[in-house]
């Protein structure tokens, strides 16, 4: 089996580690029904050192290792194009597609997925979602036959090592982002991550295996976790949670699906308020099987290669057995169900000028848009205070418009943080 490989970074650098090691040559045989010859691997500037890839394999021209009659080009460069356009010209070749690029899923998985059947070809994308944690497998193959009702997940490392730090040592989010950086979890430009992005494209390729929705980049509920503050960690910690970044993929009655990738306070009883740092986890709610967890290394060179690997396995291993897989089947029967529509429990943190009639003021903006507080908290005197509030549940919509009209009050400075809470034992 012919493998050329896109990308020489540290994910197509481990994966070449991994697939010209000779202690494993007599395992990837069995994994694959027969040997595999990496015959190029394609980069950006060969005089760059690579160092674990042999000179003899690089390769700056693309087209010409996708033409070089391959049987799996496996795609870990990122980013949308040219890698769109490579892996279509593959496909319309018969040859197995493997990558790690989860925005370009996200963006045009449905349309890559019906070339690749169209064409005799396997699609396959495991690492684009939780590094290693083989949690497409489970859905596509495992868990083909269960009806599943919601997937929620921590599906990014570096917004989870930020929260992660913010919870235990009472880091402010600039200083715990700072070290993020530091340690190489997250870019220098983040927003990508703390804004959302990274965990939306993740929701939406895990909704497509978990519901049948389509993967034709369709916008996701999206908000990040630059507006959360120590004191909404602590207050979160006081009150038996902890503050996540979940993307959340779920069924609304007969034939709705909710998508999207939000801040939430988890109970600190819940298997997710236990992951930290730059782990990953994916918790799964189905009819029959109940409540399941995978958790595992999101992030880094060698872990998302293993999943590559995999996905090599599995595509040689077809095209010996001279099959392909279905891709994953949409159901046009579902429709979107947006955010702003859901009812949940929220914490808002408002602060506001401390003079006589300010709470009242405050409480009849929540009246006005049919939000019922649960409890409220104040803290600091004088010339500002905090208010931190836990509502009954309401509908989201109308907590957006509730911290619309506190955000235009002149007795409020400002609105902190507005954030879910998932109550009660694995909601």
């Amino acid at each position: 089996m012919r493998v050329g490989v896109i990308g020489g970074g540290f994910v197509g650098t481990a994966l070449v580690q991994l697939l010209t090691d000779p202690a494993r040559h007599a395992a990837l045989v069995d994994g694959a029904t027969a040997p595999l010859e990496l015959v190029g691997v394609a980069v950006r500037d060969k005089k760059r050192p690579h160092p674990g890839i042999d000179d003899a394999l690089l390769t700056t021209d693309v087209d010409a290792l996708i033409a070089n009659d391959l049987d799996v080009l496996v795609e870990v460069a990122g980013g949308v194009e040219p890698c769109r356009t490579y892996l279509e010209s593959a496909l319309k070749l018969g040859v197995s597609v493997v990558t790690a690029n989860k925005a370009l899923m996200a963006e045009s998985g449905t349309q890559l997925a019906q070339l690749a059947n169209e064409n005799g070809a396997d699609l396959f994308y495991e690492a684009a979602v939780g590094g290693a944690i083989p949690i497409l497998r489970a859905l596509r193959s495992s868990l083909a036959g269960e009806r599943i009702n919601r997937v929620m997940g921590i599906v990014n490392g570096t917004t989870n090592y930020i929260l992660t730090k913010m919870t235990s040592e009472g880091s402010d989010y600039e200083s715990a982002l700072a070290e993020a950086q530091s340690l190489g979890y997250a870019e220098a430009d983040p927003s990508a991550d703390v804004e959302g992005f990274d965990a939306a494209a993740k929701v939406q390729i895990l909704s497509t295996l978990a519901f049948g929705t389509r993967l034709s980049g369709e916008e996701i509920d999206r908000e990040g976790i630059t507006g959360i503050r120590a004191l909404d960690v602590e207050f979160a910690r006081r009150s038996g949670y902890v503050i996540k970044l979940l993307g959340v993929a779920e069924r609304v009655g007969d034939s709705g699906v909710s998508r999207r990738a939000h801040p939430a306070m988890v109970p600190i009883r819940h298997p997710l308020a236990s992951v930290n740092g730059a782990m990953n986890a994916v918790f799964i709610e189905g009819v029959k099987s109940g409540p399941l967890m995978w958790l595992g290394q999101g992030a880094g060179g060698e872990p998302t290669a293993t999943a590559v690997l995999g996905d090599v396995l599995d595509a040689a291993r077809n095209r010996v057995s001279g099959r392909h897989d279905i891709p994953f089947s949409g159901d046009t029967s579902l429709h979107y169900v947006p955010g702003g529509a859901l009812s949940s429990v929220f914490y808002l943190s408002v602060d506001v000028l401390d003079r006589p009639g300010v709470l009242a003021e405050v409480a009849g903006v929540f009246g006005r848009h049919d939000v019922s507080i649960r409890s409220m908290e104040q803290e600091g005197f004088g010339d500002e205070a905090r208010l931190s509030f836990l509502t009954h549940h309401a509908i989201s919509a109308d907590v957006f418009a509730t911290v619309e009209e506190l955000a235009g009050s002149d007795s409020v400075e400002s609105v902190g943080a507005c954030i879910r809470v998932i109550d009660g034992s694995f909601e």
